[in-house]
């Protein structure tokens, strides 16, 4: 299948993927013992990030981020449905991230009520390749979230590989953000801290 061909089907498939959505909690005890991944204290650290919007594929939508003097990352924009395309992304440079034995993320953000998806980067030959899981906003509202790794799903171009394996911690190299909900308009989703975390409590697992 071409890049071309591949990419059409890209924003009715994202829209239509059964990921799961944000599990909600707190930092407990148990979580101090995990690193936090980025936490947006200068805005140096806008260097270690990147938007990838639907543009590259013809899209018309248009995706930003920085940080700010508080230290939040704030992606923003305006998503745009015309000429095919739907989608707008940010995402960290590729790095060896510090996620040993993690089994969550744990992210605090503030959205506008729209969904987003969590994106995490694994090395692979594959372009559009990523394991990924959604995120529920309240306009207006800080949200402490836990996404367990197991709850993300390998996609390539929007489309899911059921037989794909579970992602692997230490094999992230990179993680982001990215809105596609088929409504156009403008959209921000702030983001205070991400840290790796362990299972909730309630896993009995």
């Amino acid at each position: 299948m071409s890049l071309l061909s591949a990419s059409r089907g890209f924003v009715p498939l994202i829209a239509s993927m059964l990921l799961s959505p944000l599990v909600s909690g707190s930092l407990s005890r148990a979580d101090e013992n995990y690193p936090v991944v980025f936490d947006f204290d200068t805005p140096k650290e806008a260097q270690q990030w990147r938007p990838v919007n639907d543009g590259v594929m013809g899209g018309r939508s248009e995706g930003a981020f920085r940080v700010s003097r508080e230290g939040i990352l704030e992606f923003y924009g305006n998503l745009s449905l015309e000429n095919r395309g739907g989608f707008a992304s940010v995402r960290s440079r590729t790095t060896e991230l510090e996620l040993p034995q993690a089994e969550a993320l744990l992210i605090r953000v503030r959205g506008d009520g729209r969904s987003y998806y969590c994106n995490l980067y694994v090395p692979s030959n594959r372009i559009a390749y990523s394991y990924r899981a959604r995120i529920d906003t309240e306009a207006g509202r800080w949200q402490e979230v836990r996404l367990p790794l197991s709850a993300f799903r390998a996609t390539w171009f929007g489309r899911t590989l059921p037989d794909a394996p579970e992602i692997d911690a230490e094999n992230i190299r990179s993680l982001g953000f990215m809105i596609a909900d088929k409504k156009a308009g403008p959209f921000k989703l702030e983001v205070d801290w991400i840290r790796a975390a362990g299972k909730p409590a309630s896993d009995p697992s």
